[in-house]
């Protein structure tokens, strides 16, 4: 059993999903597959949400692109006039669909939370029935499935949900393991489930390759293939190290890092629901003979200079929290935590003393933070500060905690280069450092750090 995902890049055009048919055409074993949508409709469709609350006017303008785009497919990869025309007649049933939601926008001048998961939902649904529309011509058994049909449970945060793995388990051997012991291909809609109640909502951009792990969770499979227009993980971003190297292989963990700090090549919680398992990820280059690119094995292994990978986020702010008593005060981290993930603000990490506590937060919810948690200044609170200009660096690599000097050799490269080290968190992870420089000084410690150990 094998799931394979493909990403919008690997669907932007007729003759990459010919391709498709040829990779699936040559698997041997059991296959799923998990789609993202077309490169380039997901972005259409947030245009589209913004054309919609100013105004009906453009709704049929930006329709009439998205339907455009996914005719030009069809008429280019669908031969057979009887699959041309079922193909077509669903994509434009969609398309009413996707109308009437936006000019219920238009008319309300609201967009909820979950209105609008639904409409950035429809993306991958356009790319689930063209493909398996495909597939069936081509003589493979195929047949699109919606995430709320085959019941992808959800919790109720509509960008940034979490599957209840469990039950979407069970749901899929109801609706999902019966198609594959008769031979049909399950073309699975990627980037979204639904609520118990039937909400649809979103896992945030990247979406798919969350669902995909979630598929293959929930149908056991010991290998995740994930097909994208990369090489797979580096040992630095190529476009400022340019000598920088494609790893081999990562273990989950560290591939969790990277991903988590700012390595965009898989979503960030793509491990997640594999921890337990023994699940191989596989991540291939779709525009390379052979896709190689890095496996990611449960268990990872000790390279002799420990370091594998040098990666940074510069969308990362600090919202210092200052008070004589504001580590030692039980249960204040708490009710901060809380107070932020009621209003959907992620905390990426807290560095705190006996007289700050520093949460690293996305920069675009620092205002917001300050709003959600003003009322608490007073006592034992007495200012807030928000840090905009830095950026996080993470140096990850198994056995990177264990091994003596490692740390030393990090921040001596940075050292040698004039730059300033603002925070640092050794401890936290098994396999990574994470520390705080000044935003401009991220290209020079990114390159100094890579050049000590590679």
């Amino acid at each position: 059993m094998k799931i394979t995902k493909f990403g919008g890049a690997c669907l932007n055009n007729p003759e990459n999903f010919l391709k498709v048919v040829e990779i699936i055409r040559d698997e041997k074993s059991k296959t799923a597959i998990v789609v993202s949508a077309v490169s380039g409709v997901t972005d259409m469709l947030f245009h589209a949400i913004e054309l919609a609350l100013k105004s009906e006017n453009k709704i049929k303008q930006i329709l009439n692109k998205i339907h455009k785009k996914h005719e030009f497919l069809i008429e280019n990869t669908i031969y057979d006039r009887n699959f041309k025309k079922k193909v077509k007649r669903k994509i434009s049933y969609k398309i009413k669909r996707l109308e009437r939601l936006l000019y219920g926008v238009a008319y309300t001048r609201e967009l909820t939370d979950s209105i609008k998961a639904n409409i950035l939902s429809y993306g991958e649904r356009f790319s689930a029935i063209i493909l398996s529309e495909i597939l069936t011509q081509n003589g493979i058994k195929a047949t699109e499935l919606e995430s709320e049909k085959i019941k992808i449970i959800t919790d109720d945060s509509f960008e940034n949900a979490t599957v209840d793995l469990k039950e979407t388990k069970l749901n899929f051997e109801k609706h999902v393991v019966p198609l594959l012991n008769k031979g049909i291909i399950p073309v699975i809609t990627g980037y979204y489930g639904c609520t118990k109640k039937g909400k649809i909502t979103t896992f945030g951009r990247n979406g798919s390759d969350y669902s995909a792990a979630v598929v293959a969770y929930a149908l056991n499979s010991p290998i995740l293939e994930i097909w994208k227009d990369v090489d797979g993980f580096m040992s630095a971003d190529p476009k400022i190290v340019r000598n920088a190297k494609r790893i081999t292989r990562l273990s989950h963990y560290e591939a969790a890092e990277l991903s988590y700090f700012g390595a965009k090549i898989l979503h960030p919680r793509t491990v997640e629901p594999l921890t337990e398992l023994k699940t191989k990820i596989i991540i291939r280059n779709f525009y390379k003979d052979g896709g190689r690119g890095t496996l990611i094995l449960p268990k990872g292994y000790v390279k002799k200079n420990i370091v594998k990978s040098v990666t940074f986020n510069n969308e990362i702010g600090v919202f210092r929290i200052y008070g004589p008593g504001v580590g030692y005060k039980p249960g204040i981290i708490g009710e901060i935590g809380n107070l932020l993930s009621q209003k959907g603000i992620n905390i990426y990490s807290i560095l705190t003393s006996q007289t700050c506590i520093n949460l690293l937060i996305n920069k675009r919810d620092l205002e917001k933070s300050h709003e959600v948690l003003n009322n608490l200044c007073g006592g034992v609170i007495e200012k807030f500060v928000l840090v905009r200009d830095i950026a996080l660096i993470a140096v990850v690599g198994e056995g990177i905690k264990k091994r003596k000097g490692i740390a030393a050799k990090v921040f001596s490269a940075v050292a040698k280069k004039n730059i300033n080290v603002e925070m640092i968190s050794s401890g936290a992870s098994e396999v990574a450092y994470y520390f705080v420089v000044k935003e401009k000084d991220l290209k020079k410690a990114v390159i100094a750090i890579h050049d000590e150990f590679f």
